[in-house]
């Protein structure tokens, strides 16, 4: 009984030690987080930094669902880009305007994309205003002929010359008008999470699972290209550095990448790195839709890039981790509008 006695005062008298190790371990990972990543700005700065405004915004929202800016009156920005899953689509490629006319890359999620620095899989465009142009005169998208007949559609709707004479200065039903108010909307679409409370310092927003899965996130060196606002969104990487990538992915047709957009050889196989926010709701994943689960996606990312497998349990405890950067969308920010 004595000996028993003993070991738990010697336990209790550790303890005091262990928690201290713990509290230093969990500070040290947070400040190296803190020179990896940064949380999300606020709204407010958003506004400041890209001057749109509330009428904008609210333009901007209706456009977003509005099906008349296609084709066959069948398809949104909303169509791809579902606010209720994760703002991306759970297909692996989207249909288009066109019956039975399929796009060729899954659509990334619209939570955050304002805050990377190129959009679209290939980066070329430079910012979501220019990219809400792109599809709407995509043969494979929405399949509108050119901006002129963009402008007709939306002049043609009562109710939205006066919602652009609100939105903005020069009045105007423009195809510019029409996509800058797509894109303040797009600016607004931000999702703090538990992430980014912990990023501000409160380390309990994230379970001690949670954190375990940060550690192994940076010590497997996911950090070397998931890294900044966004986890990913700022720069471009080949995808199989070590493997090429279809050999993992069962991929059905080999996407070159960038190269399509510079025809520079060395450009083959590149694509933007992925923010991972939300990247829990986001499936299916890659560029093609290729991965249906996040595990599996993790996986083939150590294989293709690194050359390596990892654990179950660290790809586990990163799954895990990576949860910690979703969270719901405000509702009046996401529900459907009503349209003029």
């Amino acid at each position: 009984m004595s000996q028993l006695k003993n070991i738990s005062l010697w336990l209790l008298l550790l303890s005091p030690v262990a928690d201290a190790q713990t509290v230093a371990l969990d500070r040290k990972l947070l400040a190296e987080a803190q020179r990896y990543f940064s949380p999300l700005p606020t709204l407010e700065k958003q506004r400041q930094i890209h001057k749109f405004t509330d009428a904008q915004v609210e333009l901007g929202h209706q456009l977003f669902f509005d099906k008349r800016l296609s084709k066959h009156n069948n398809q949104s920005c909303a169509s791809c880009h579902n606010l209720s899953q994760g703002g991306a689509d759970p297909r692996p490629v989207s249909p288009g305007s066109e019956p039975g006319v399929m796009g060729v890359r899954n659509a990334p999620t619209v939570f955050n994309a304002a805050l990377n620095t190129r959009q679209f899989w290939d980066g070329r465009a430079k910012n979501v205003r220019e990219q809400a142009s792109r599809p709407l005169l995509n043969p494979l998208e929405m399949a509108l002929s050119d901006e002129a007949q963009v402008e007709a559609i939306i002049a043609a709707v009562p109710g939205y010359g006066e919602r652009f004479a609100r939105a903005f200065e020069d009045k105007k039903i423009s195809f510019d008008n029409i996509t800058n108010a797509i894109g303040a909307y797009e600016q607004t679409l931000l999702t703090p999470s538990p992430w980014d409370e912990y990023l501000g310092g409160k380390i309990e927003a994230l379970s001690p699972q949670q954190r375990q899965g940060l550690r192994k996130f940076i010590d497997h060196g996911c950090v070397s290209c998931h890294n900044g606002v966004n986890l990913g969104g700022v720069a471009y990487q080949k995808f199989g550095l070590v493997q090429p990538y279809w050999e993992l992915t069962g991929s059905k047709k080999i996407d070159e990448g960038r190269f399509a957009v510079t025809g520079r050889e060395e450009d083959k196989y590149f694509f933007r790195v992925p923010g991972l926010r939300q990247v829990n709701a986001t499936a299916p994943y890659f560029h093609d839709g290729s991965v249906a689960k996040l595990d599996d996606a993790i996986d083939v990312m150590a294989r293709a890039q690194y050359g390596r497998s990892l654990p179950q349990e660290d790809i586990r405890d990163m799954v895990l981790f990576l949860q910690s950067t979703a969270a719901p969308l405000p509702a009046e920010a996401s529900k459907e509008p009503v349209l003029p």
